[in-house]
């Protein structure tokens, strides 16, 4: 058994410890496995052990590995959790199943405009910067509500939920609470929120969705 393999083990029960101290229902949490800078190779035994939801930061990066691998397992779901750029948006649209990564007008346009040309419609998260990190992607939280509304009524998006990546030398409980007030307050249900070291956090506060990388694939 590979070392990434027995990490996914873990990673899971853990998941599942804290969905129980939590109170909340055994899987309503989804383990999103990030497999960024790693290789098909690298993720395959993962996948042989039945992961089937991945996160990738970059379209082209993506584009090298997964095509194949989508091929060979049909059934996998390939999230995009990096920022996107316009000129991207066709490759993403056709790639991805979810992009968590909208975050500004042009970014909804053009994901609208492709997924009409394309007829595919992956899943749509909004991206909160929950921190006002000058550094980080992600829409003002004090705009994001109104921002899910405006994706909605003027391009006809269906946002499923939102994302945030706290400070990483902040507590990141307070950042979790404020995207799953946020969330109430713009009507979606998904909250895309905890990484490898805080992903226990996450799951207290509520999200249906933690991403995880380092925890199982190792230093990168």
């Amino acid at each position: 058994m590979s070392k990434a393999v027995e990490n996914l083990r873990a990673v899971r029960e853990k998941i599942a410890g804290a969905e129980r101290a939590a109170g909340r229902p055994e899987g309503a949490v989804t383990l999103v496995a990030v497999s960024k800078t790693f290789d098909a190779e690298a993720i395959r035994p993962v996948i042989e052990a039945g992961q089937r939801i991945f996160g990738e930061n970059r379209v082209q990066e993506a584009q090298g590995k997964w095509p194949a691998l989508k091929k060979d397992f049909p059934d996998l779901e390939l999230r995009l959790i990096g920022p996107l750029q316009s000129n991207k948006a066709a490759d993403a649209v056709a790639l991805f199943d979810v992009i968590e990564t909208v975050d500004r007008e042009k970014i909804a346009r053009a994901l609208a405009a492709e997924m009409k040309k394309q007829g595919r419609t992956p899943r749509l998260y909004v991206q909160v910067n929950t921190g006002l990190e000058e550094q980080k992607a992600g829409i003002d939280p004090r705009q994001a509500v109104a921002f899910v509304r405006h994706c909605i009524e003027e391009y006809g998006l269906a946002i499923e939920g939102l994302m945030c990546i706290p400070p990483a030398d902040e507590n990141p409980g307070p950042h979790f609470a404020l995207l799953e007030k946020l969330a109430r307050e713009a009507g979606v249900e998904r909250y895309s929120m905890g990484m490898s070291g805080d992903y226990e956090t996450a799951v207290a506060f509520g999200a249906t969705s933690v991403r995880v990388g380092s925890a199982i694939f190792g230093a990168r």
